[in-house]
């Protein structure tokens, strides 16, 4: 029952979210562009639910010549690609906001698993153990209010798989107010290497 609710809640919100923040939107757009080559929104192939696959959208906060398909903390020297807006956007959680189309068309939900890259396959598989490929990614949940990018593999499953569990609308409550919170501290923000804060 409550995942027909949750699913109202994510249109909803995401509809007054693209409304609302549609000044942001513009200005974000403007400052992309004006600062370097190549599109306003990056899109990437990730993990939807039951394993499907969708694009992501984010504001691009990367140069052109970036590696495909790679997870920004597997690069050796990530730095070199992200543009000054870039690190702004990143740090502040503000290239996330073109997934709330995402979630508006029901690719993803507010609150849910961080949608895997396509070839993430030890991560996508450590989920199948927990059932965690078996709902809507989100734009947060649970792994990122315990951790986000300085998590291992093993323990990001885990935590995906009792969001899983504990299912319900308090637990996204918790998620929401929690985000918030990590995004005002730039928690577990990883930009390289294997878990070193930047």
């Amino acid at each position: 029952m409550y995942m027909k609710i949750k699913r109202l809640i994510d249109i909803i919100l995401s509809l007054l979210g693209l409304i609302v923040l549609s000044p942001v939107f513009f200005i974000l757009i403007f400052a992309i562009k004006l600062e370097s080559e190549g599109p306003i929104l990056f899109k990437q192939k990730r993990i939807g639910i039951h394993k499907t696959h969708f694009y992501i959208l984010k504001f691009r906060t990367m140069r052109k010549d970036t590696p495909k398909d790679t997870p920004t903390h597997l690069l050796a020297s990530p730095e070199q690609y992200i543009t000054k807006l870039g690190k702004f956007l990143r740090k502040t959680s503000l290239d996330e906001l073109p997934q709330i189309w995402n979630i508006f068309v029901g690719q993803m939900s507010i609150i849910g698993p961080r949608p895997a890259l396509w070839n993430q396959y030890d991560l996508i598989e450590e989920r199948d153990k927990y059932r965690a490929n078996d709902v809507l990614p989100g734009l947060t949940g649970w792994a990122q209010i315990n951790g986000r990018d300085e998590l291992p593999i093993e323990v990001k499953a885990s935590l995906d798989g009792e969001y899983v569990r504990r299912i319900s609308f308090w637990m996204d409550a918790r998620c929401f107010f929690g985000t918030v919170v990590s995004v005002m501290k730039s928690d577990g923000v990883v930009e390289g290497g294997t878990g070193i804060k930047r």
